[in-house]
């Protein structure tokens, strides 16, 4: 894509690769391993909401309370080949949905008895000095469904 970037996160896992995709799609679990990233970064952890339609075409909102007001993440899954990928795009403006330049590629190999994650989330270049952040929290998230199935 023209005018963007990408960041990347890797995190190994002692699970398999069905139990890493499968965190990302079951609304419960997703919830808790969204709320602890969250009190990772140094935020409340409040979890509002939690809507997944998981199907290729399907919408999902995570929203969580901050001192601004409730944050919202929206998005559109765009692939979903379990265990291996999940494609989506990955919104928290309605301009940013405007524009539709934010897809977040997850990938899971397996790798001895667990599997390693990759997130490579391309965004517009304009977001270049929030790098370290978007790897920061992507990196909590993969962390934290480390943390959630065990």
């Amino acid at each position: 894509m023209a005018g963007t970037i990408e960041v990347r996160v890797e995190q190994a896992f002692k699970a398999s690769p069905e139990r890493v995709f499968d965190a990302w799609l079951d609304p419960d679990l997703a919830a808790r391993w969204q709320g602890a990233a969250l009190e990772q970064l140094g935020l409340s952890g409040d979890v509002r909401r939690v809507e997944i339609d998981a199907r290729v075409g399907g919408k999902f909102t995570f929203s969580d309370m901050r001192e601004e007001g409730e944050a919202v993440h929206w998005g559109t899954y765009l692939e979903i080949d379990r265990p291996r990928k999940l494609v989506f795009t990955w919104f928290t403006t309605d301009e940013d949905e405007k524009e539709n330049v934010s897809v977040v590629t997850l990938t899971i190999r397996p790798e001895g008895t667990g599997c390693i994650a990759t997130i490579v989330h391309t965004i517009s270049d304009k977001y270049g000095d929030y790098i370290p952040q978007t790897e920061e929290g992507w990196g909590a998230l993969l962390a934290q469904i480390g943390e959630a199935i065990g």
